[in-house]
């Protein structure tokens, strides 16, 4: 076969068989402009036909095609089974995911797609014998091939230049699904990163941090517990209005509940350093924040003893100068297996940890929370309540309403977890004054619109990834230490609120007093007394 020819099937299998998602994002986004969608078409294959006919070179064409067909046929089965976009935080959070959090995704659906999509048509590119012209002679004739080609994109976009202007530049995930460069260049974008990462030198903040009258008054160490979730969406909490109550004891306990609370991202590599960097979602940067010292840090400053018990995938940095301790490790624990462990594990330590406590603390838990798609994973069999639920990672083999039920049994037993660290606080209040606050990093789509799970973009992100929950709660020493008026609390239940709060609010908590700190955006300032 000529290389001509092959470069045709390779554009022709990539461009049908591999982006399915993308072409029905595309005809969506085009709506009833027609004559542009198909301009906008033709020019794409022509593209696409163009550079495989560039590196239609001896030694380089077979390994080029190959590796466009393996990023496709893989990256397309994120995006054809749960609409999710392969972007730069995808790239990341696949680099950094444990062994056990990718096992859930390789399941017997995947392999049999990277079967049919990636591995037969390699192998079929292998197998083909392509026959070359002289380098002189194959230079004018691809020459011939890719200059027309050219023309005609040209003269397609041009017909049709305002509606194809207006689909790309007002919906930028369109192209960041296209397989294969939007993969690839998400992959790209993240290896700049870490070049630009390693050399980053970690600027101080907060230096001038002290404690307030008030933490310096009390005669009881000052313990605030942050827990960071993971995936649970503000929608599906009893608290908030969900038709089934997923929060007993949290609501027995009568927390604090802000119930307009979005998220600074759609994905825990954007939104954990978010959250605790200072930064608002506006101004906020991967850059910005591995450059500058967290919250963490700040309160260290201040004299606070801080550290991060982890459950999940890591601190994303947010540790890396305090005491950081990995919880899902411990083989020999009964609620661990397969390199996981249920948010339980962090409760006997906790209940060790406030017996011994001497100086004001801060202990940050970072939840595995809600992480799917092996939802029935998050939760023991006492709190499997809701039924039937999903007991597969393959979501699609699974009824919607067994997705949720799976989905609604973690966050009833994150609701157990939370409750438990606030009755541990509460057990040990004649020696600490304690108080618990809890925000997710992201939410999660469990099938509308044909998305699942998380990581859309954010200006695309429907509600269910960026509406998260807030709750707080707070032991009566605490209250009357920080002259905290929970009651007045409660009257700012439905105020907008954000991971902006979140630094500021903790360093309330702690009465820490720093030029860093924005007393406009502590969500519990207007019902404290400051001092």
């Amino acid at each position: 076969m000529g290389s001509i020819s092959l470069s045709a099937i390779g554009s022709i299998y990539l461009l049908v068989a591999t982006n399915l998602t993308f072409w029905s994002r595309a005809s969506t986004y085009f709506g009833t402009a027609k004559l542009g969608l198909i301009s906008f078409g033709l020019g794409l294959s022509l593209l696409v036909f163009v550079v495989l006919t560039a590196v239609s070179v001896k030694y380089l064409f077979k390994p080029v095609l190959i590796f466009f067909i393996v990023v496709s046929g893989v990256c397309s089965y994120f995006a054809d089974t749960f609409g999710v976009i392969v972007d730069k935080e995808m790239v990341e959070s696949a680099v950094v995911t444990t062994t056990a959090e990718a096992g859930h995704l390789i399941t017997p659906h995947f392999l049999l797609h990277v079967l049919f999509f990636a591995v037969l048509p390699s192998l079929f590119v292998l197998w083909v014998k392509v026959v070359h012209r002289r380098f002189l002679a194959k230079v004018l004739y691809n020459l011939a091939v890719i200059v027309p080609s050219l023309v005609a994109v040209f003269a397609l976009a041009s017909v049709n230049f305002a509606s194809i202007a207006y689909v790309i530049r007002d919906h930028k995930d369109m192209m960041k699904l296209f397989n294969p460069t939007g993969p690839i260049s998400a992959a790209v974008r993240y290896t700049g990163s870490l070049y630009e990462d390693a050399n980053i030198v970690v600027a101080p903040f907060g230096m001038d941090a002290h404690a307030g009258d008030r933490l310096a008054a009390s005669k009881k160490p000052v313990v605030v517990v942050v827990v960071a979730g993971e995936t649970a969406r503000a929608m599906n909490f009893s608290l908030n209005g969900y038709g089934r109550e997923t929060n007993p004891e949290l609501k027995a306990l009568g927390v604090v509940n802000f119930r307009q609370t979005t998220s600074c991202g759609t994905a825990t590599s954007v939104s954990l350093p978010c959250m605790f960097s200072g930064y608002t979602r506006q101004e906020y940067t991967e850059w910005k924040a591995h450059s500058r010292q967290n919250l963490v840090d700040v309160l260290t400053h201040a004299g606070v003893s801080v550290s991060w018990w982890d459950n999940n995938t890591g601190s994303k940095g947010i540790a890396n100068l305090i005491n950081y301790a990995s919880l899902n490790d411990r083989k020999k624990s009964p609620l661990c297996k397969g390199g996981e462990c249920l948010d339980a594990i962090f409760l006997d330590g906790l209940d060790q940890r406030l017996a011994t406590i001497k100086q004001d603390t801060v202990i940050v838990l970072h939840q595995l929370g809600s992480h799917g798609p092996s939802y029935y994973l998050r939760y023991p069999a006492e709190y499997r309540k809701f039924k039937p639920d999903c007991r597969t990672p393959e979501l699609m083999n699974c009824k919607p309403e067994e997705i949720v039920n799976a989905y609604d049994n973690t966050i009833l037993y994150t609701d157990h977890i939370l409750a438990s660290v606030a009755k541990l606080l509460e057990k040990h209040q004649d020696t600490v004054a304690g108080a618990m606050i809890y925000m997710s990093d992201h939410g999660e789509s469990l099938g509308e619109n044909g998305l699942y799970l998380h990581g859309a973009p954010y200006a695309i992100a429907p509600k269910e990834q960026t509406h998260v929950p807030f709750i707080a709660w707070f032991s009566k020493p605490y209250q009357s230490i920080m002259g905290l008026d929970t009651g007045c609390l409660l009257q700012y239940s439905d105020a907008a609120m954000s991971h902006d709060n979140l630094f500021h609010t903790v360093l309330g908590m702690m009465n820490i007093q720093t030029g860093v700190y924005n007393r406009g955006l502590d969500a519990f300032a207007a019902c404290s007394v400051a001092g």
